[in-house]
């Protein structure tokens, strides 16, 4: 295993949470929020700390790592990270335990948003961008391993070359820094684009900022304590809408949204989940719901954000689980099983009837009827995915039956978990207290929400080389 060029990226990682520690620092200073920027500078001074050690370190080594040994990068960065992030909470004012500080870090990285705090508004504003960055950054690491690592040929679980026709050869620095530069780019156009257009609909500029970096990331973290007390009028739903249809679709396709042959090329996955939300809607349209309501909640479930201004008192709860496990588009920062792969798996379970009945028939089996091709290597995936999240839920579901919250709501959370959703109204689980809960259920919680951003199937891998090689 080459530590050193491991050591080396883990750095990298480690400097974006100075930079937003420093930032915490000047907000404190300008608004006069001195009780807690000793807590930022003790983020910023640690994270430098460790950032440079660690470069110094692996700068020397040789820069190329095999696949394993970036997975392995992969789940270093989460905890190396949430380490970090989970300094300001535990040293605030509130009480926060080490686990309960790790429990939010990884939720926020993860874009998950369980919480540890009730009455969100009456927490210090610095904590409250704290949290809301967190989801923003975590957002950013999670496209830069989607892109420059999980579209590894060696082994391409996510299936991102159905559709991404970008160079997954990234055998050079320049290329992989050029990439790195595009998804920061692009990505920060996109949160600069929801928070004008929030900040425009009326909402005070430190909700807009705090309820961006949660939009863009697919996230649940809020400035306050439910999305209704932030959205009101039709304007900003409409606003509400089109971020949560950002974080669900391809993250290129703004990239390509005036380029007519690659959008109609490369992103027909965008219009079948986009014609998959309004199937969804259309269904639910007489549940006596507002129309953009619906819409919200539909298209929240998709993105995995879990964000909606359905009251708890609906009937839709397991209606709405059942959405977010499809999730959204394989280039993005949405989790769940991917529209993909169950197109690939119905598609083939179709061609195979359609073989035995005409076995002299042609058989298609292109994607989404683009030149791309469906694989034996993308059926044998897709099948292998399916199956892990089920074997994931099973495991998730049997620690948390043990905790005192009955078996709906372990299972609830399992998918909520698995999916990287927050427990808001829509599925009626607000009302619980992860504070509460017992310490192996954090524990399990914690590293669940990890597995479901990166997927079981890797944690397979890095055992597999590991026990093969040793």
């Amino acid at each position: 295993m080459n530590f050193k060029s491991i050591s080396f990226y883990l750095s990298l990682f480690c400097f974006p949470i100075s930079f937003l520690a420093f930032v915490n620092i000047l907000y404190a200073s300008y608004f006069d929020f001195f009780l807690s920027i000793d807590t930022y500078v003790a983020t910023l001074i640690i994270s430098l700390i460790i950032g440079l050690s660690f470069f110094y370190y692996g700068k020397k080594s040789n820069k190329n790592i095999t696949f394993l040994e970036q997975l392995v990068l992969v789940v270093g960065t989460y905890f190396l990270t949430s380490s970090l992030i989970a300094i300001p909470f535990y040293l605030s004012n509130y009480q926060v335990t080490f686990l309960n500080s790790i429990f939010e870090s990884i939720s926020g990285l993860t874009g998950t948003g369980f919480s540890i705090f009730k009455d969100i508004k009456y927490l210090d504003p610095t904590l409250i961008l704290w949290r809301s960055s967190s989801q923003w950054i975590g957002g950013l690491f999670f496209l830069f391993f989607l892109i420059i690592i999980f579209s590894n040929k060696a082994f391409n679980f996510k299936m991102t070359n159905l559709t991404y026709s970008g160079d997954n050869n990234f055998n050079t620095e320049n290329i992989i820094k050029d990439n790195l530069l595009k998804i920061f780019i692009i990505y920060s156009t996109l949160s600069f684009i929801i928070l004008i257009l929030l900040n425009f609909s009326g909402i005070r500029l430190f909700n807009s900022l705090n309820f961006t970096m949660t939009l863009v990331s697919g996230g649940g973290f809020l400035p306050t304590d439910s999305v209704g007390k932030i959205i009101s009028t039709n304007f900003q739903k409409i606003i509400l809408i089109f971020s949560l249809l950002i974080s669900m679709l391809n993250f290129f396709l703004i990239f390509n949204l005036f380029n007519k042959n690659i959008l109609i090329k490369e992103h027909k996955e965008d219009l079948y989940l986009i014609i998959l939300s309004i199937i969804f809607c259309v269904l639910i349209y007489f549940n006596n719901y507002e129309g953009l309501d619906i819409i919200v909640s539909v298209v929240s479930s998709l993105a995995n954000s879990g964000l909606t201004l359905v009251k708890s008192d609906n009937n839709l709860s397991l209606y709405f689980l059942l959405i977010t496990i499809i999730g959204g588009s394989l280039i993005s920062n949405t989790s769940g099983i991917k529209l993909t792969r169950f197109y690939i798996l119905l598609k083939t379970t179709s061609l195979e009837i359609i073989k035995l009945i005409s076995p002299n028939s042609i058989m298609n089996k292109t994607i989404y009827g683009s030149e791309k091709k469906i694989s034996d290597d993308n059926v044998k995936i897709s099948f292998l995915i399916f199956i892990s999240f089920f074997l994931s839920l099973f495991i998730l579901s049997s620690f948390l039956v043990v905790d005192d919250i009955g078996f709906e709501k372990s299972f609830k959370l399992s998918i909520l978990t698995l999916t990287n959703t927050v427990n808001s109204e829509m599925f009626n689980m607000h009302n619980l207290n992860f504070s509460n809960l017992l310490t192996s259920s954090k524990i399990s919680l914690i590293l669940f929400m990890i597995i479901g951003k990166i997927e079981l199937i890797s944690i397979f891998l890095i055992f597999k080389n590991f026990f093969f090689k040793y």
